[in-house]
């Protein structure tokens, strides 16, 4: 057969292009690790993350200063899903389609099927980055189960959010806000003389997500961002015979009953922090994100579970990072792949770093397509994401 994809770039392409111009927060924002090069489900990989920077002074001399080296750190993270979306035609349904629609409706649907793949994939990307994000969390700011953003003119939200970034150390560029749904509709509301077309001088609300910036972050908006039920957990006392000192993150608890669950927002009583919960309650012991406490913990000291909550993620760029990578496929001494596609082309979306790998399988009497990713997600850095709780 003469058909292969390369004459089905373009319309890979015009597909990739409609998904990308949606709604993506998350891949937008986090530190990206993105190649061609194969990774299998459950292998651990590294990752780059470049340092923080200082500046110099200029002093003239005879010969450039003998600087700029760099010492790059790296995390590990595992490719936690390997995951493909199928498209399959046969020749009695194309025929159908030549002679009902013409060629040009057979491309079109053919495009829109590609586009449900990549979103399929891409929406599954930004619910792991998301779960990632809230358990991953240092602190939280704001009220449960009330939307952020809701005054005209007040930006306590985006002030109180920044201060927790600022406290832990996070550096000022690249930060980034990933909304939920009810605080974008606040931002468009209540709030949107902020980001009127013709004042903002932007159009990437329609391209990425990016709504523009505010206080330093980068907004973005994700479907992802939904609610997090809290764990039962009530009665709980803190247990220790001397304080709990600052930066401290394992806490033992006695007394109480219920579930304290990652992901959690637990406050103690004299203290108007509000941590987020980064290991489950296990054996007595529940441990809350870096940097750990901000004031000192005395014994019996009563801890309580906060309510359930929507939240938006606040991050600094290297807090946070995903990998994506082609999925893993046999190969010959050569390299060269060696399961049954006849095809197979490497389609990349320049929004989100993200690479396809889309395959073709030439089977009897009809054609399948797989649109496939692996990936995985991590949270190097908890001290550079906080929550707005909504």
């Amino acid at each position: 057969m003469a058909n292969t994809l390369t004459g089905l770039v373009p319309t890979l392409y015009e597909a990739l292009d409609t998904v990308s111009r949606e709604l993506i927060g998350f891949a937008a924002g986090a530190t990206r690790d993105s190649g061609i090069e194969r990774a299998a489900k459950g292998q651990t990989i590294s990752s780059f993350l470049a340092p923080a920077v200082t500046a110099s002074d200029i002093t003239p001399g005879v010969t450039a200063p003998n600087d700029g080296d760099q010492v790059f750190s790296t995390i590990s993270l595992s490719i936690s899903k390997s995951r493909y979306v199928p498209i399959r035609w046969n020749g009695e349904e194309q025929r159908s389609l030549q002679t009902n629609t013409g060629a040009v409706g057979a491309n079109r649907i053919l495009r829109d099927q590609f586009a449900q793949a990549f979103r399929t994939l891409v929406n599954e990307v930004e619910v792991d980055m998301f779960t990632a994000a809230y358990k991953g969390a240092s602190r939280a700011y704001g009220t449960a189960a009330t939307t952020p953003f809701g005054t005209a003119g007040d930006l306590t939200d985006f002030a109180g959010i920044a201060q927790i970034l600022d406290q832990n150390g996070a550096p000022m560029g690249d930060r980034h806000l990933v909304l939920s749904s009810a605080a974008m509709a606040k931002i468009r509301g209540i709030q949107s003389v902020l980001f009127k077309v013709n004042e903002a001088g932007t159009s990437e609300l329609l391209r990425q997500g990016t709504v523009g910036m505010v206080e330093g972050f980068n907004l973005h908006y994700s479907a992802a961002n939904t609610l997090v039920t809290k764990g039962t957990g009530s009665g709980y006392l803190v247990n220790n015979a001397g304080p709990y000192a600052v930066g401290t993150t394992a806490i033992t608890v006695d007394t109480g009953t219920g579930t304290i669950l990652a992901g959690d927002v637990i406050t103690f009583a004299g203290d108007t922090n509000k941590y987020v919960v980064a290991t489950a309650l296990a054996s007595n012991v529940v441990t809350i994100a870096s940097p750990g406490l901000k004031a000192t913990l005395a014994d019996n000291v009563a801890l309580t579970v906060g309510n359930s909550y929507t939240p938006s993620i606040a991050f600094q760029k290297s807090g946070f990072i995903v990998a994506t990578r082609t999925p893993a496929v046999p190969v010959d001494q050569n390299g060269q792949a060696m399961d049954m596609a006849d095809d197979r082309t490497i389609i990349a979306d320049p929004y989100s770093g993200i690479a396809f790998e889309v395959s073709m399988y030439r089977q009897y009497r009809q054609l399948k397509y797989e649109v496939g990713l692996a990936w995985g997600v991590a949270t190097p850095k908890s001290d550079f994401i906080a929550t707005l709780l909504g």
